[in-house]
């Protein structure tokens, strides 16, 4: 008999904003928000675009170009990707989609990447997002 184990990485998370309705939350990895918030306090445009970007997923209005899932396996359906700057420094914010009580929908920023070089996937880029899609959050309020 062979047994198998399921690799889940419990980590915390902070909350940074909540919808109107209070039924959707954007957090900020605990172990990676120093590397989050430099990056989005690194100019005025990038704390700019990432309030633009959570504004719309907490009003549930969809834009692909700017947030969307990244479909690289099954294992990677709850991982998404905040884009900035598409044509220039094409950063990305990876992000872990999860629901906590059965009520709450959030979406954790986990790890950026300050410059995507290619328009695929790169190796590197797959890594983050399959270590991504084994995180598990708990929401440190």
């Amino acid at each position: 008999m062979r047994l198998t184990y399921s690799l889940i990485l419990k980590r915390k998370a902070f909350v940074l904003k909540r919808s109107d309705k209070e039924h959707k939350a954007i957090c900020i990895d605990s172990q990676n928000a120093k590397e989050l918030l430099a990056f989005l306090n690194k100019d005025e445009r990038h704390i700019k675009k990432f309030r633009y970007i959570m504004e719309l997923i907490l009003r549930d209005i969809r834009n692909t170009e700017l947030y969307d899932k990244e479909n690289v396996n099954k294992k990677a359906k709850d991982v998404t990707a905040m884009k900035f700057f598409k044509g220039q420094e094409n950063a990305r914010i990876y992000c872990k989609e999860q629901r906590v009580n059965n009520k709450l929908f959030i979406i954790v920023c986990c790890e950026v990447v300050a410059a995507k070089k290619l328009q695929g996937n790169s190796k590197v880029i797959r890594s983050i997002i399959d270590k991504i899609s084994s995180y598990e959050y708990e929401i440190e309020e």
